[in-house]
């Protein structure tokens, strides 16, 4: 039994992006989303220096964004003005307030 013209066109358009390292998925999302998603995937299938950092920079924004070297936020403090200022910074001892409930 023979297929049809139509399932034998699709099946050698879905062989040729096999070759190319493409394939066909599927992804749910909302409409408003659709030209995003669709510019995301044409970007990522051209492939290129564009398409390696359009990958870093979404996996790392998925991810938690761990961009820079762990110990970013005490480097930061060490790097204040006030570093050396002698603040004083204890809290009084003061006793708690009652309360009328």
């Amino acid at each position: 039994m023979s297929t049809s013209p139509q399932k034998r066109a699709l099946k050698t358009y879905r062989d040729r992006l096999k070759q190319r390292g493409m394939t066909r998925f599927e992804v749910l999302g909302l409409e408003r989303d659709r030209s995003l998603i669709r510019t995301l995937a044409k970007q990522l299938a051209e492939g290129g220096d564009a398409a390696a950092k359009l990958r870093k920079t979404v996996g790392n924004g998925l991810a938690g964004g761990d961009d820079g070297p762990r110990g970013g936020i005490l480097a930061a403090l060490r790097r204040s003005p006030l570093v050396g200022a002698d603040l004083d910074l204890t809290r009084d001892d003061t006793p708690a307030r009652s309360v009328d409930l």
